[in-house]
This record gives structure tokens, C-alpha cells and sequence, in this order.
């Protein structure tokens, strides 16, 4: 290491006078427009979102069949499957 250099750093980093770029009569002055835009993603992604508020919460056409089958008595539910899907919603809240 040579100690002799520290002169040249300390030079550079020395202290020096700070030149201020601005009129104090244009400190309150702007002159720039603030400009937005949105990528491809944001973009396609408002465009999802638009999709999905046209699309009802309800599927009224699944909602009917399910209720007309539940009247006649056909509808079926199987226990395994009903089981798994309990304790599938019981891992994800107690986990």
C-alpha cells in the first residue's frame, strides 16, 4: 500500500465548492410535465379486469340445474369426494 497517494485522494475528495445550476428567482418555477404510462402488463391487466366486471358473480344457469336436481332427488354426492374436500378446507385454515 502506498501511503503517499493519500494526498491525491484527499485532493479529490476535498473541499470544494458546491456550484449551484439555479436562479434563486426560478427556485419556485417549474417547468417540467408530469407524464404517466402504463406498461403492457397494466395495461392487459385493466383489461382483465374490465372482462370479469362485465361477467356475473352467479352462474344462475348452474344455480337452476343444481336446485332442479336437489327437488327430484337426483342429485348425488359422493362421500369420499365431499370427505377430501373437508379436510382440504380444513388443512388450508388450520395451517
Amino acid at each position: 500500500m502506498r501511503i503517499g497517494a493519500y494526498n491525491q485522494v484527499a485532493q479529490v475528495y476535498g473541499n470544494q465548492s458546491v456550484k449551484k445550476n439555479y436562479n434563486s428567482s426560478q427556485v419556485g418555477a417549474t417547468s417540467t410535465l408530469d407524464q404517466v404510462s402504463f406498461s403492457t402488463v397494466g395495461k392487459d391487466m385493466q383489461i382483465a379486469k374490465n372482462a370479469l366486471n362485465s361477467v356475473p358473480d352467479i352462474r344462475q344457469d348452474r344455480v337452476n340445474e343444481l336446485r332442479a336436481s336437489i327437488a327430484n332427488g337426483t342429485y348425488q354426492v359422493s362421500a369420499e369426494s365431499f370427505a377430501d374436500k373437508l379436510l382440504a378446507a380444513f388443512d388450508e385454515k388450520f395451517l
